[in-house]
């Protein structure tokens, strides 16, 4: 009887202990809460960075230093006549020119001679001497403009075209016609009596010094070489 109810101590605490781990097991699990809805982005509005200027594309024609401009041509220019009247110089176009800067109290003064005689034998064929006085060398043109014209008609019986009064030498003050001569031919004159030989298309042929005188054989060549032109 004694075992008997030992057993049965036994088994009801066996019972109880499995009954307990049991309900430990079965515990319900704690519930999870549901994820927090995340709050949207707030969306913050940059300003968009400037967009970087892209540097135009280099102009080759800008790029290079501008040419000079284009030589003119004799006919582009206009003076004054010695009476100080306006003149064109296209007025000789198509035409063979000497251009020379003179002076009336100079070594070379009796040049005048010479290239008055050029002047009548050739200007039938389309030739002409155009004459530019200047002071610039010696002080040897110091008279006005009635002083010269009577000085070349008095003296040498002038009849070419005579200009009036200029500069002739580098500078400020040089006469745009004789800057246009100068880059033209790269010389300037030195003196008194410098030649320029221009043909019919109004461009420079040659520059001659003083020392070339009307009668050169050189400077006569030149001319009917000139004038043979088309």
């Amino acid at each position: 009887m004694k075992v008997q109810r030992r057993a049965f101590l036994v088994l009801a605490l066996l019972a109880s202990c499995s009954t307990s781990n049991s309900e430990s097991n079965a515990a319900p699990k704690s519930a999870q809460a549901p994820p927090a809805k995340a709050e949207p982005a707030t969306a913050v509005k940059t300003a968009p960075a400037p967009a970087a200027k892209s540097e135009p594309a280099s102009d080759p024609k800008a790029a290079t230093p501008s040419a000079a401009p284009t030589a003119k041509s004799l006919g582009d220019f206009q003076v004054k006549t010695l009476e100080g009247e306006p003149t064109k110089l296209d007025a000789w176009k198509g035409k063979v020119v000497l251009i020379v800067n003179t002076a009336s109290q100079c070594g070379f003064t009796p040049q005048y001679a010479g290239l008055e005689s050029l002047h009548k034998e050739l200007e039938p064929k389309g030739f002409a001497v155009l004459g530019f006085p200047c002071n610039e060398f010696g002080g040897q043109e110091p008279g006005d403009a009635k002083e010269i014209r009577s000085f070349c008609t008095d003296h040498f019986q002038v009849t070419f075209p005579m200009f009036e009064k200029v500069n002739v030498k580098p500078g400020d003050g040089q006469a745009p016609l004789y800057s246009w001569l100068r880059e033209s031919t790269g010389q300037s004159p030195s003196w008194n009596f410098c030649k320029y030989l221009v043909g019919k298309d109004g461009k420079v042929i040659q520059f001659y010094s003083s020392k070339t005188t009307p009668e050169s054989t050189e400077l006569r060549s030149a001319i009917e070489t000139a004038l043979a032109a088309k």
